[in-house]
């Protein structure tokens, strides 16, 4: 990997925690609604700093993976344009970042 990538990956990264520290932009599965304990799971995702090479082999924060109430638990970040119909580049400012939170059983 170059300096350049590193450099993209940690614009990324910092983007991305960013948003995650945000209260909007989030989607909770049915699953995650069920348990009717979204707000503490809100901020477990907004807390969540156990990132490593299993879960951010890229190093962009835009996945992690959580216990709670005897839930393995996921979210991520997807990147999407103006129109919410394709992928966007994560760096680009036109960029719309949707946060998912979901039972990994839903996965």
């Amino acid at each position: 990997m170059n300096t350049e990538d590193i450099v993209q990956e940690n614009k990324i990264a910092i983007l991305n925690d960013a948003f995650r520290q945000q209260k909007v932009g989030y989607l909770f599965t049915r699953g995650i609604i069920a348990l009717d304990m979204t707000l503490e799971i809100l901020k477990l995702v907004q807390d969540y700093s156990n990132f490593n090479e299993n879960n951010d082999p890229y190093g962009e924060h835009d996945f992690g993976s959580f216990e709670f109430m005897d839930n393995k638990m996921f979210w991520k970040i997807d990147y999407y344009d103006q129109a919410s119909q394709k992928w966007h580049d994560p760096l680009d400012p036109g960029c719309e970042r949707v946060l998912t939170v979901l039972l990994a059983g839903e996965y």
